[in-house]
């Protein structure tokens, strides 16, 4: 392997890593304040974080000149996607809120991988046999995961089920544009809707105070900084020298990360049902990466 691809490897797994143990912060801030006041105050810090990484990457790439054609693409999409993660990033939280489980989260979030292509078909994409494979995988998974001996989903898991489709539709909004927008741009742009959609239901719907708002100054600071700008900025880095199914299936431990954060940090367990669940769905969002080619004669 060359250097560049055992660096790249190192940047993917730091990213997937901080994207991990991000649900553990969010747990954490569960305790002390709502969805939307956590999600409000993290996404503002992360837009203020890719400030800079965008005038960096941008002077480095000579892309100061910017199009008003692209530009305008570029915030249409940050506010469709920005109104998505809004909802999905809200499901999130409240579910992780709801379950008390950072790593249920994690593997319950990551089944958008295995949706994404699921939904790819009624918008005319082909689907491979890994994906069904794989999907069979994943909702095996969940169905040991999730469902109790009374043969119900608890609210939480439900609450983050219907959140991993709206993570789903987030990625498709994304895909849909491509390279007609500027990536750095949009994430900022995105990351700002969400912010302002967050806070202004806050102000709502729950009782902000400095009080509850300070116990949870750190995990506020590691999902907005860390999670977003930090993690973001890796992502790109990593992925330059990377092959793309390399670096999805590298992002998709993130899912395993949670569940360590969640068992070292917050001293979580599962039943033993639970922990072959999280096996599946991991293997399940794998398989849906990796494309099955014929053999050749």
């Amino acid at each position: 392997m060359k250097l560049k691809n055992i660096k790249s490897l190192g940047i993917l797994l730091l990213t997937a890593m901080i994207w991990g143990f991000a649900f553990v912060a969010q747990r954490v801030g569960a305790e002390h304040v709502g969805a939307f006041t956590f999600n409000g105050i993290r996404f503002a810090l992360g837009a203020a974080s890719l400030i800079p990484v965008i005038m960096i990457f941008e002077k480095k790439e000579k892309e100061a000149v910017v199009h008003s054609k692209k530009m305008k693409q570029t915030l249409f999409v940050g506010l469709v996607a920005g109104i998505v993660l809004f909802v999905a990033s809200w499901l999130q939280q409240w579910g992780i809120e709801v379950t008390g489980s950072a790593g249920k989260g994690g593997f319950i979030t990551g089944l958008y991988t295995v949706l994404v292509p699921l939904f790819g078909i009624l918008l005319g994409k082909k689907t491979g046999l890994n994906v069904w494979i794989g999907a069979v995988f994943a909702v095996v998974g969940l169905f040991l995961l999730c469902i109790t001996d009374k043969w119900q989903l608890s609210i939480g898991d439900g609450i983050l089920l219907i959140g991993s489709v709206f993570w789903a539709i987030h990625i498709l909004v994304i895909d849909g544009f491509g390279n007609r927008i500027y990536s750095l741009r949009f994430a900022c742009t995105q990351f700002v809707v969400c912010a302002v959609f967050s806070l202004v239901c806050a102000f709502v719907f729950e009782c902000i105070s400095l009080g509850s708002i300070k116990p949870a100054v750190v995990p506020i600071l590691y999902g907005g900084l860390m999670s977003v700008g930090v993690a973001y900025t890796c992502q790109i880095i990593g992925q330059k020298n990377a092959d793309p199914t390399f670096a999805s299936i590298i992002l998709s431990t993130e899912s395993m990360f949670a569940a360590i954060g969640g068992a070292i940090i917050l001293h979580e367990t599962m039943t033993a049902n639970g922990y072959w669940g999280c096996a599946l769905i991991f293997i399940g969002i794998i398989l849906s990466q990796i494309t099955l080619k014929p053999r050749k004669n």
